[in-house]
C-alpha cells in the first residue's frame, strides 16, 4: 500500500511539473548563445582552411617525391 501511495504521488508530481509554465530565455542568454554560435562557425571555418592548407602541402610533397623518384630513375638508367 505504501509503495502504491509513493508511486502515485511521484506520478502526480511529474504530471504537474510537465504542465508547468515554460519561461522564455532571457535576452542576455540569447545573446550569449548567438555569440557562441558565431564563435563555433568561425572556428569551423578556420579548421576547414587549415585542412585545405594541409591537403595542398601533402599534394606538393607528393609531387616533389615523384619528381625525385623520376630523377633517381633517370640517373640510374644512364
Amino acid at each position: 500500500m505504501n509503495k502504491s501511495l509513493v508511486l502515485a504521488s511521484l506520478l502526480a508530481a511529474v504530471a504537474l511539473a510537465a504542465c508547468g509554465k515554460k519561461e522564455e530565455m532571457p535576452a542576455a542568454a540569447a545573446g550569449a548563445a548567438a555569440s557562441a554560435a558565431a564563435a563555433v562557425s568561425t572556428a569551423a571555418s578556420a579548421v576547414a582552411g587549415a585542412a585545405d592548407t594541409a591537403a595542398s602541402a601533402v599534394g606538393g610533397a607528393a609531387s616533389a617525391v615523384a619528381g625525385m623518384a623520376d630523377a633517381a630513375a633517370s640517373a640510374a638508367s644512364k
